[in-house]
């Protein structure tokens, strides 16, 4: 297969795509980590809950120390990247100042106060007599995580990790090297004092070091990217490893006949502009053509007034969007302050548009009307639909999960933000006594399927 998407964070020019490369086989040095990591995570899978809450929040404890070294480390990344000409959007989410900070802390802690997921019986049947057969949730082993700037993802992956059992594998972006590093020296000294292995956690630091990081299977469960669709694709293509994660968030919110304006503007607003480099953030806004007039007489000047740039269809300009939008438009993630704008006929127009351009990260209706809004709802197959409010709320902190080690838009479970849940399994067990298969082949004896309280 010949690939032409952009390598891991760290191979070219910040803001350039850099050419396409082979995966290289680990070096005898990234074994041994890997090995040591898959070691810890063996051992922290048999800690009880207590000990992983206690480090849990022994971490969260290091990082209030380290708070100082943190965000000097951060400003020296943000300075780096004002030199490199780094994107606007990659700026954004590069940035971990004194809130943002905060708020990482705060989902550590609360991920240390969400209930166990490690050891829940999910069924529980007597074969037969004396053949009792259980499903119980176990750790996944290794995470393996590569992610773009973002260096409170360092924060939130390690927590979830510790807390559901596992080891993690992290890779950031060459422009977020300092912060991640200051991030996980605090961490490793949170764990120190307590009952878990500073070194189920390590930080990969070089472009060689992530692309072998693909070729882990065996010492890796599970590889989660977290960046652009080039860094996603490429990740896909280049790995046996089990790879969850999204490669697009186009988000759309669609304003019906039946919405109040006001409302509706107010959640435009909030879904574009109070974050716009985030996944959940919407590309497109779809309005109805029966209150376009009135609801776009208040949105182009407010959208205006928040700095973004509207991209319209003939409709939509003609009722004052200044900007043509091409199909182009209609499928990309900005990231940015832009916003696509179409008028569309009815409902059904709406879901055959988001159906065409979505990426099922998180859609949006604003109505008053009950049915269209349930027509909607069951209709959009994207892991997260929303009635009457922003897409912003796509998020494992906001859902209550602590944290999130990112958002997948794939079918299968685990889907939408995924936190605890998403990284633990499941192992049957089977105690018997002395039972073999022949006697039921042989008709001597029979099963009884008796379910049994969990």
């Amino acid at each position: 297969m010949t690939v032409t998407a952009t390598p891991p964070p760290g191979s070219g020019p910040p803001g350039t795509a850099a050419p396409a490369a082979a995966v290289p086989d680990p070096s005898p040095e990234l074994l041994q980590r890997a090995a040591t990591v898959r070691r810890c995570a063996m051992a922290l899978g048999q800690c009880g809950d207590g000990a992983r809450q206690q480090a849990v929040l022994a971490m969260a404890e290091a990082l209030e120390q380290a708070r100082p070294s943190i965000l000097a480390a951060n400003q020296a990344d943000l300075e780096a990247a004002a030199g490199n000409g780094l994107a606007p959007a990659l700026v954004a989410r590069l940035k971990l100042d004194a809130a943002k900070l905060d708020g990482a802390i705060a989902g550590v802690r609360q991920v240390a106060g969400l209930p166990d997921p490690v050891g829940r019986r999910q069924l529980h049947t007597e074969l037969d007599q004396g053949l009792v057969l259980e499903r119980l949730s176990v750790p996944l082993g290794v995470v393996g995580v590569i992610f773009e700037a973002r260096p409170d993802a360092v924060m939130q992956i390690a927590s979830l990790a510790i807390r559901s059992g596992n080891g993690a594998i992290l890779k950031g972006g060459r422009e977020a090297s300092r912060s991640c590093g200051a991030i996980l020296a605090a961490l490793q000294t949170g764990l120190g004092r307590s009952a878990v292995a500073p070194e189920a956690l390590t930080l990969l630091t070089s472009r060689e070091e992530s692309l072998a990081l693909l070729k882990l299977d065996g010492l890796v469960d599970l590889i989660i990217p977290r960046g652009s669709n080039a860094l996603v694709r490429f990740i896909q293509d280049n790995t046996r490893i089990p790879v969850l994660g999204h490669a697009d968030g186009v988000c759309h919110l669609y304003v019906d006949a039946a919405a109040d304006p006001e409302q509706a503007l107010r959640v435009a607003l909030d879904a574009k502009t109070q974050y716009p480099a985030a996944c959940n953030a919407i590309e497109t806004l779809l309005v109805h053509r029966a209150i376009a007039p009135a609801f776009l007489s208040l949105a182009i000047p407010a959208f205006a007034r928040a700095g973004v740039e509207l991209r319209g269809d003939g409709a939509s300009q003609a009722l004052g969007v200044p900007v043509a939008a091409t199909e182009v438009d209609w499928g990309t993630e900005y990231s940015d302050l832009i916003l696509a704008v179409k008028v569309v006929e009815d409902l059904e127009t709406a879901l055959e548009h988001i159906g065409r351009y979505g990426s099922r990260h998180t859609d949006a209706i604003c109505t008053t009307d009950a049915a269209t809004a349930d027509r909607f709802l069951a209709a959009v197959d994207s892991a997260g639909v929303f009635l009457n409010c922003s897409t912003r709320f796509a998020d494992g902190f906001r859902y209550g999960f602590g944290a999130e080690v990112g958002i997948s838009t794939q079918t299968l479970p685990p889907r939408g933000p995924v936190g605890l849940e998403g990284l633990v399994t499941y192992r049957y067990r089977l105690r018997g006594e002395g039972h073999i298969a022949a006697d039921y082949a042989q008709g001597e004896r029979r099963f009884t399927h008796r379910s049994l309280p969990l």
